[in-house]
């Protein structure tokens, strides 16, 4: 092979090797601009997240600046004795200012202040309330109210002559749970069939046994 010849092959190789280079540069910028732009839009929703408050589309009435509270409870839900799981999709973080998450379906995370469990079920499309008088309104005793829970299916379990509804916040047994605001720890029970006070404590045992998750 003449001398020329190898000159050529080298300045092949070299051409060879410089393309390679410019090409494995530019991915890399393009692999860059990727995660820069990645961390551009993790960094807006964080601060998006942090700095709403109640005007934003959709917030609940009378929430405070989302972000400026982090509470957890413990919620249990039985229905003739059968436990409801929310830990389905179709009820995994439905709002940002209360909801469950991580597939627990046990634990209610408020990110907000003054957030109901009312708004946290009607995200749900699940009802939770007083029939005779709404759901969104405050609980009056003088009037003649059937308290009922109904999920999104249409099913109906209201309060009648044979079965309840019960709720429980902290083994206190309560009228009506829709405009409470929870606190870091609660345990709230909700309950419905013709239970005997043993069989109430043991479901609220077994509220009192669930791990909250934070």
């Amino acid at each position: 092979m003449g001398r020329r010849a190898r000159e050529e092959r080298r300045e092949e190789r070299e051409d060879k090797v410089a393309k390679q280079v410019k090409v494995k540069r530019k991915n890399n910028l393009k692999a860059a601009g990727i995660l820069v732009l990645i961390a551009i839009i993790v960094g807006y929703t964080g601060y998006v997240f942090v700095n709403s408050d109640s005007n934003v589309p959709g917030s609940p009435p009378n929430a405070g600046r989302l972000g400026d509270e982090h509470e957890h409870a413990s919620l249990l839900v039985r229905i003739f004795g059968d436990k409801f799981n929310f830990g389905g999709p179709s009820y995994q973080i439905k709002n940002s200012w209360i909801h469950f998450e991580d597939s627990d379906g046990s634990t209610i995370h408020r990110h907000s202040s003054g957030v109901t469990l009312g708004f946290l079920f009607d995200t749900l499309n699940i009802v939770v309330g007083w029939e005779s008088i709404g759901y969104n309104e405050p609980f009056d005793s003088s009037k003649p109210v059937d308290p009922c829970f109904i999920f999104p299916d249409g099913r109906q379990f209201c309060t009648n002559e044979d079965y309840s509804l019960k709720f429980y916040i902290n083994h206190e047994l309560v009228k009506d749970i829709y405009n409470y605001v929870i606190e870091e720890g609660d345990r709230i029970l909700i309950t419905y069939g013709s239970e005997t006070s043993e069989q109430i404590e043991e479901q609220l045992r077994e509220l009192d046994s669930q791990i909250l998750k934070g």
